[in-house]
């Protein structure tokens, strides 16, 4: 693959995405005042949770403020990215347009996943990386190039499960049309990666580490960040966020075989 190449068409896509967004200024100050508003709603459910008590699952409040500033920061990269994307891809199939993307000289995957941002959900991303360095600060962290390589690989494995996930489901519109709501369902899950894995039951912790794999999403990230995090974790979610990427490709591929073109 010629990575000059992608770079390069992956730079038109930003400057096409942020000239059409900028059309409607307004609409960014709206949705800066949302961010703002669904933060500070998320932190004020927070503090509800730690009313009657100094620690969740071992967690304290303070600590527990490290994964609200890592969901917002996915949430973010979902919304910029995922979001406006990867719902294309029913549109694509409904309408027949994937054949125009299977004829270009191009990665249909990469078209697929990459073609639009939503620079709105930067304003989250911006949001989450300010309230994670306060949280350097109330939780005394050290921060050096060891740390902020360790924190910085699995926010990306994070990025990269969360990524696979959600285009997993959306390949499936290929036999199925109407995989909307299992996205939604996907995102609902994906709202309890606020609060600590913890804090949930045994049977809870299981389903939700391997079906729903929060805990390498949220949680392990926050561990990371604190320097509670074991080394075999994080070689974990390595090895996961690996095969989950490898998975949702060769599913797409196998997935193609039985895409039914417009013209047939």
């Amino acid at each position: 693959m010629n990575i000059k190449k992608y770079l390069k068409i992956y730079s038109l896509f930003l400057q096409t995405s942020i000239a059409s967004e900028l059309e409607y200024k307004t609409n960014i100050i709206i949705d800066f005042i949302t961010a703002i508003l669904s933060l500070i709603g998320s932190l004020f459910l927070l503090t509800i949770f730690f009313q009657s008590t100094d620690n969740i699952g071992g967690w304290k409040f303070e600590q527990a403020l490290i994964i609200q500033g890592i969901y917002t920061i996915l949430n973010g990269i979902t919304n910029t990215w995922f979001n406006p994307n990867l719902t294309e891809i029913v549109k694509h199939i409904r309408e027949g347009t994937l054949d125009f993307v299977l004829l270009k000289p191009l990665d249909s995957q990469f078209f697929i996943s990459l073609k639009k941002i939503s620079p709105s959900g930067l304003l989250e991303i911006i949001l989450g990386v300010a309230l994670l360095l306060y949280c350097t600060g109330i939780n005394q962290i050290n921060i050096n190039i060891g740390f902020f390589i360790l924190c910085l690989t699995t926010l990306l494995c994070s990025i990269l499960i969360l990524y696979s996930l959600w285009f997993l489901i959306s390949t499936t519109t290929i036999w199925f049309v109407k995989t909307w709501n299992a996205t939604e369902v996907l995102r609902s899950f994906l709202y309890i990666g606020r609060f600590p894995l913890n804090s949930f039951s045994f049977s809870l912790r299981i389903f939700f580490s391997i079906f729903i794999p929060i805990a390498f999403i949220t949680t392990i990230p926050s561990e990371v960040f604190l320097g509670l995090a074991q080394l075999w974790k994080i070689l974990l979610e390595i090895v996961v966020s690996g095969i989950f990427f490898i998975v949702s490709r060769r599913f797409w591929l196998f997935a193609l075989r039985y895409y039914t073109s417009a013209s047939s």
